[in-house]
């Protein structure tokens, strides 16, 4: 293939970090052996950070953005993957250290891509993509702890966000009584009570410095914030439950001590979703594939074109976005 194609690439302009859309060749993309034709990818907090420069994501510059994409395999130099394979690519240091997916052709390892299941198309595992994903993640390790549905309220915190919202659809899918904390509490009452929320909580209301040792109320809690938010959280969790945590927007602080792990036997477990093994990738997409509520996947995503991601990058940092944002990486 000879013709240009659209990708958005973060360049050192002047000694900063700056992002555009450009056009590249098949000779402008690494040596990697499995070439990708991206269909979509998704916007995140981080993507957000890449393309405008306020945080160091980008290690190396030039580097195309977007930690996440989905496609069809059109060449590889690798017998594991065949050209028309259906595949996901998130973590291992899309955007970070390597090309991602806001490019409409990608090359990448073999290692990375994980084939997607029948039941997802690549818009829908987009519409999942590296939150969902984390989601599931998060959801996994608080079933590998023994909590199951009916051992009390399962908090998810920054609810209205990517990680939140899907965490919040996923545990009331599966009969979890979910109790959401966020921001805007009013104005997403009727959106994260479609998503099964039972609860609401105002943001503020565990972002204040906590005692050590709270009244317990969680049996397991989904933390995407972070700072002193997580710390409130790990002293209302009850004896014996599993604090997930998954997100640093509040700060990567953690003013917190050690009386809910010795006093309760107070879990906290820290969900990499960048460098999972490929077993637990799997895992986590197939059974995303099969519990996730279409209904919900289709209230808190939308479908934006590539074009609009470099003027939606601020109203993602500056906490704007609802839910899951797609990209359609060929508009």
């Amino acid at each position: 293939m000879t013709h240009p194609f659209n990708a958005i690439i973060a360049e050192d302009i002047d000694g900063k970090s700056s992002a555009s859309l450009r056009q590249l060749y098949l000779s402008d993309l690494p040596d990697e052996p499995v070439l990708v034709a991206v269909e979509y990818s998704t916007l995140n907090y981080k993507d957000g950070l890449a393309m405008t420069g306020k945080g160091r994501i980008c290690r190396t510059l030039p580097l195309i953005c977007g930690i996440d994409l989905a496609g069809v395999v059109k060449e590889s130099r690798d017998d594991k993957w065949q050209p028309g394979d259906r595949v996901v690519v998130n973590g291992f240091g899309l955007s970070e250290a390597y090309n991602g997916g806001y490019s409409q052709f990608q090359r990448v390892k073999s290692e990375w891509p994980v084939k997607l299941p029948e039941a997802l198309s690549t818009k829908e595992a987009m519409a999942i993509g590296t939150a969902g994903y984390t989601a599931m993640l998060c959801l996994q390790a608080i079933e590998d702890h023994g909590v199951h549905p009916g051992d009390g309220p399962i908090l998810v915190t920054g609810a209205v966000g990517g990680v939140g919202s899907i965490a919040v659809s996923l545990l009331s899918t599966l009969g979890f009584e979910v109790h959401a904390s966020t921001g805007r509490k009013e104005s997403q009452k009727e959106f994260l009570e479609h998503l099964g929320a039972a609860e609401l909580l105002e943001r503020s209301q565990l972002a204040e410095a906590s005692k050590p040792l709270e009244k317990e109320k969680w049996a397991a809690v989904i933390d995407t914030v972070g700072s002193s938010t997580l710390a409130t959280t790990i002293a209302q969790t009850r004896r014996e439950g599993i604090v997930t945590a998954c997100g640093l927007a509040g700060g990567m602080d953690l003013p917190s001590s050690v009386a809910p792990f010795i006093l309760r036997g107070v879990t906290l477990r820290g969900i990499d979703s960048v460098m999972a093994s490929l077993e637990r990738r799997e895992l986590a997409w197939e059974r995303l594939s099969s519990i996730l509520n279409r209904d919900h996947l289709e209230t808190l995503s939308t479908t934006v074109p590539m074009s609009e991601l470099l003027t939606m990058a601020p109203a993602i940092l500056a906490g704007e976005i609802r839910g899951r944002v797609v990209v359609d990486v060929n508009r």
